[in-house]
């Protein structure tokens, strides 16, 4: 190691660390905000599935902004497992669309939640 060497990593570990606290809140705050969004995305395609006509996976992820595989995880972990709502799929002039029957619809509010 030269002499420069060793005075700049010399002035490094003799220099202050920045001023920031070494745990901050900030992650935080972006863990809410994505949060927020994923209810919003979650309660809007659930009232598109919950509309006379359903909606196909093309139209979901197109609102949600998801990719089609997490689409189909949705459908199958949030509104089938967890929301225990009934989905019905039928295949539309070659398109398969997914609607929530009318019998779940009055038990169950906008957000997802049994009223």
């Amino acid at each position: 190691m030269t002499k420069t060497a060793k005075k700049r990593t010399a002035a490094r570990s003799a220099a202050p660390s920045s001023n920031r606290p070494k745990h901050s809140n900030a992650g935080q705050k972006g863990k809410r905000v994505a949060a927020v969004q994923s209810v919003a995305k979650q309660s809007a395609a659930i009232e598109m599935l919950r509309s006379p006509g359903g909606a196909t996976i093309a139209a979901l992820t197109k609102v949600t902004g998801w990719q089609s595989h997490s689409v189909r995880g949705f459908l199958a972990g949030i509104v089938r497992k967890r929301l225990k709502l009934d989905l019905e799929s039928a295949v539309v002039e070659g398109i398969r669309v997914y609607r929530i029957t009318a019998a779940t619809h009055a038990e169950t509010r906008s957000d997802g939640r049994k009223s």
